[in-house]
Parts: structure tokens; C-alpha cells; sequence
């Protein structure tokens, strides 16, 4: 169980294509109920989702992810049908939960609103009565952003006063929604090797910028470039619980590996953490060898 219901260690994401974009690897892509898309992708395995799937490292994620047991869940259980005249949150993310029933299941859908309104915890609940695939998760969705959901799943979800629980109707059925922590949207992208190249030669750049290289130690041997740390992806359980003890989530943050794969992923789990902007380099040190510094060896 996931979120406030138990502690899980937190995993890299996979390399999967999603419909869902910038934050596809987030859990979502295998929650199509929800999705605003026309055909659901493949989904990526479950032990390789990520973003609402992984235990955070970093305290920016707020209390709604803690271990249960830590600390009382948010106490706040009011019950509102509307979010009128709350704040749409332009520009942030949203931690979300939800629970699903049926088009016609209006009496349970009352019954769920009485035991909540009681005190009962909505991720209890959807793992009893929720249809979402997400009910395994306690209802969890993890962080998303909008224009991932179907619309008016995503007004309810970014219009919502915090911890309390929202009802709206889809196409898919009657959801109850529960935002618990909202934050900054994060910023994801490429940079071409030319541009990091024209960086690089500010040495004020390599001081100040966090540069991460991602590859196994006898490939940073045949070819490096300066000020890079090696963070090799097979040791991630070693590095990736005290991530934010050794970085900065607030500064920029560029990842390299040998042809930008094993980078996107570091980069999208940065990313679910709270760093706010990471560059992923686009074809890894092999581009950057062969468009901007040849005397970077390639193999």
C-alpha cells in the first residue's frame, strides 16, 4: 500500500513512451480512466512505475506521503460537491487520491460522503469500493499536472481547497477527490550538446550548476567531461535516499549518460522529487562527441 497507508522505497521509472507528457512515467499511463487521451498506451511494468508509486526522500513532498504511523493524518475530512471561487493553481502540481463507482451507483456514492464526512479516510475506502486500478495504490495518483486528465477531473483536482474531499462526475463514473499537497510545476528538458558545450566554457557554470553523470565507472574512464559527478544507475539504491543531501533541488540540475536513456530516467525521478529544473543531455556524451567536442572520445 502506498502514500499514507505504508512505506515503500523509492524506484526509477522506465523508459516507457506515455500519452501523458511532460510526466509520463508518473503511475498514471496504466490509470486510463482517468487519462485525456484517445487510446491508452501499453503500460510500463508495475515494479518500474514511479512517480505515484515511490516513498520521497525529500521533505518538499510535504506530509500527505509520510509513513503511516509517523504523524495523524490531515484532519480536515469537510465534504464539498463544488470548488467555486478557490484558487485554479496555475502553474503547480497537485497530489492527488481519488475512489470511483459506477454512473449508477449514486446510494453507495452517498454512503461513501456519510463516512467520510464520519472521519473514514478515502484511501481506505478505495481499496473497498473504488473501479480504478488505482484502489490497489489506496487510490493514489501521485503528482500530476494539468492536461493529464479528462476535464473535469482536472477542474475538480486543480480547483479543491487542500485535504478536502471533492465530488465530480465523468464519463467514467462518479469520483471523489482528495487533493493533499500542491507545489511548483517542474521543469523537463532536453539541451542539445552544442548549447551544454557554449555552458561548459563559463567555468562559473561548472561550479555553480549540478551536474550529474549517470553511467558505470569504466565508461566514465573512456570518456568524461569536467565537473560531472558520478552517480553510476546500477548503485541508485545507494544514492538515491540521500539525493537531496548531496544536491539542491532548486538549482539546475543536468544529467548525462551515454546516449540520453539512463539520463531521462534519472532526470524523471528528479523530477517526482521536487527538483525544479532538470536538463536531460539530449543523445548523451555521444552526441555531445560528435556535434560539439570531438576531442571527447566515443565507443
Amino acid at each position: 500500500m502506498l502514500g499514507l497507508r505504508a512505506t515503500r522505497a523509492a524506484r526509477l521509472p522506465c523508459p516507457y513512451p506515455s500519452p501523458c507528457s511532460p510526466a509520463s512515467l508518473s503511475g498514471l499511463a496504466r490509470r486510463a480512466p482517468l487519462l485525456a487521451v484517445a487510446s491508452p498506451a501499453p503500460s510500463p511494468p508495475a515494479a518500474l512505475s514511479l512517480l505515484a508509486s515511490a516513498r520521497p526522500i525529500s521533505a518538499a513532498w510535504g506530509s500527505a506521503m509520510r509513513p503511516a504511523g509517523e504523524q495523524p493524518r490531515p484532519s480536515t475530512r469537510v465534504l464539498c460537491t463544488a470548488a467555486s471561487g478557490s484558487v485554479p493553481r496555475e502553474g503547480k502540481e497537485v497530489l492527488v487520491q481519488h475512489l470511483l463507482v459506477g454512473e449508477k451507483d449514486a446510494r453507495l456514492l452517498v454512503d461513501l460522503e456519510k463516512s467520510i464526512a464520519s472521519g473514514a479516510d478515502l484511501s481506505d475506502l478505495a481499496v473497498e469500493h473504488s473501479l480504478c486500478p488505482s484502489k490497489e495504490d489506496g487510490g493514489m495518483l501521485g503528482w500530476v499536472r494539468r492536461g493529464q486528465m479528462v476535464p473535469e477531473f482536472e477542474e475538480a483536482a486543480f480547483s479543491a481547497p487542500l485535504n478536502k474531499v471533492v465530488r465530480c462526475k465523468t464519463k467514467f463514473g462518479w469520483h471523489l477527490v482528495q487533493v493533499l499537497s500542491e507545489r511548483d510545476q517542474c521543469l523537463l528538458q532536453d539541451i542539445q550538446p552544442e548549447e551544454l558545450h557554449a555552458k561548459m566554457q563559463d567555468p562559473s557554470f561548472i561550479e555553480e550548476a549540478q551536474l550529474i553523470d549517470v553511467r558505470e565507472p569504466d565508461e566514465v574512464e573512456r570518456a568524461f567531461l569536467p565537473g560531472f559527478k558520478v552517480l553510476p544507475l546500477r548503485q541508485f539504491g545507494t544514492w538515491g535516499p540521500v539525493m537531496t543531501d548531496e544536491f539542491n533541488p532548486q538549482k539546475d540540475t543536468y544529467v548525462l549518460c551515454h546516449h540520453g536513456m539512463r539520463s531521462m530516467q534519472v532526470a524523471k525521478w528528479l523530477q517526482s522529487q521536487g527538483f525544479q529544473k532538470i536538463y536531460n543531455v539530449a543523445g548523451g556524451i555521444h552526441a555531445y562527441s560528435v556535434k560539439a567536442d570531438s576531442s571527447i572520445p566515443t565507443y
